[in-house]
């Protein structure tokens, strides 16, 4: 979902110094070598008109063509900067009110995620605040953190519910996501996450809440249409493989597609949620040897959260390096929200995947772009710099692309544009 462009506008950007296009393939996601492939153009340009690429290619060659002499475009220097598609971070909860910072201190002290959870932190310490809080209020902070992604490059974000965890304010977060959509001019993908955790209500009667999210939340969801994939939490603690595979299954049944949090704590079997043909598998840091082999045979993306493990303070990281070299496709997103990865910034994760995954920079940027559209199914319109597609676009400071990896800390996006509109004229216009 996302607002109408009100804005189009045409632009000519010149100059770069890398144009990274990720442009070829077949369509499907990226992995092993062809992850490494930015299919870059050094002196690149890029013609963008109502809100779409028009044309990509070495500047004097794009200068040139028929199609620029009958647009009146802006021309921006893009002189010492790379240029590539828009962050697709296809992996977020924005749909929050106040910071964990009691997890924070205690996971400090010592305090395991588990144990916060059963001490009535986590996951449910959120709870609370979404439930007393108005619609309004909830789609306010999810454009604050939209806005906050943007400025580093994000210009298409996956938004879960997951906070609320009754079927009143479930259905008021994806509508406070539908409204902050509205509102922002990049796109926005909705995902439903009643089955996060099982709230305090349902603490020793986990049968009656499964049968809730299946007989009356997802329906309600697909009903009103307010979101395009349902999301559970697959996990020791949380919700069993049997669980899960039921709620998985009662998306599909009611014309929703699926993905899942799994192996993020402990191995779980995947065969029965590869059955539902999964966007995205998420987290998996203890995918099994068998499971990998299975998801390098499949379209199933294994989306990759970093920023959880760095701020989680773990030893260990996903084994992107099994998983790339097993010919699994590999996205990578912030797994933005509140207790475990409060960060909106896709060039950290960059930098988190590089230095503790061991992604090459270019992997991790194909992660971070193409393959994190495929994760969301948008690999029509996002995530490459082609003719015909959305035009999503980011642009750096830097003369290299492995800029983007190295720096981290300071924000190096000089420009974003989401859909067309240039993000800056946005700050001057702050009623679009």
């Amino acid at each position: 979902m996302h607002s109408e462009n009100p804005h189009p506008a045409a632009f000519f950007l010149t100059h770069a110094s890398q144009l990274l296009t990720l442009r070829g393939g077949d369509g499907g996601p990226r992995r092993g070598p062809r992850m490494q492939d930015l299919a870059i153009i050094e002196d690149g340009a890029a013609l963008i008109a109502d809100g779409k690429i028009v044309a990509v290619g070495k500047t004097d060659e794009v200068a040139k063509r028929e199609i620029l002499k009958q647009t009146i475009a802006e021309e921006i220097d893009c002189s010492g900067k790379v240029v590539l598609p828009g962050f697709v971070d296809s992996h977020t909860h924005p749909v929050f009110t106040t910071p964990r910072l009691i997890d924070f201190e205690k996971r400090i002290a010592g305090a395991s995620y588990e144990e916060i959870a059963a001490s009535g932190g986590g996951i449910r310490a959120s709870l609370r605040g979404v439930r007393e809080s108005s619609q309004e209020a909830l789609a306010a902070h999810v454009v604050r953190a939209l806005d906050e992604m943007a400025a580093q490059g994000t210009t298409t974000v996956e938004a879960k519910s997951g906070y609320g965890l009754t079927l009143d304010s479930e259905i008021k977060s994806l509508e406070a996501i539908r409204a902050a959509s509205r509102r922002w001019p990049g796109t926005v993908v909705a995902t439903f996450l009643g089955a996060h955790v099982f709230p305090p209500e349902y603490r020793e009667n986990h049968d009656e809440y499964v049968r809730l999210i299946c007989d009356e939340m997802v329906p309600a969801v697909a009903k009103r249409k307010l979101a395009e994939f349902v999301d559970v939490f697959c996990e020791r603690g949380a919700f069993n493989l049997q669980r899960s595979e039921r709620i998985l299954r009662a998306a599909v049944d009611n014309g929703l597609d699926v993905r899942a949090h799994v192996c993020q704590l402990t191995p779980t079997t995947l065969a029965p949620l590869m059955k539902l043909r999964p966007a995205s598998l998420d987290h998996m840091d203890f995918a099994g040897e068998e499971d990998i082999v299975m998801l390098g045979n499949s379209d199933t993306v294994a989306t990759l959260l970093p920023a959880a493990n760095y701020f989680l303070g773990l030893r260990s990281f996903p084994p992107a390096r099994k998983l790339i070299d097993s010919g699994v496709a590999v996205a990578l997103a912030t797994d933005y929200n509140p207790g475990t990865a409060p960060t909106p910034s896709m060039p950290f994760v960059l930098s988190a995947a590089c230095t503790h995954t061991k992604m090459s920079p270019a992997e991790a940027i194909t992660a971070a772009t193409f393959n994190g559209a495929c994760a969301l199914r948008l690999q029509a319109r996002k995530g490459s710099l082609e003719p015909g597609k959305d035009a999503d676009i980011a642009i750096f400071d830097a003369a290299d692309y492995r800029e983007l990896a190295y720096w981290f800390g300071v924000n190096r996006c000089c420009e974003t544009f989401l859909r067309g509109i240039r993000r800056s004229a946005l700050r001057t216009n702050p009623g679009t």
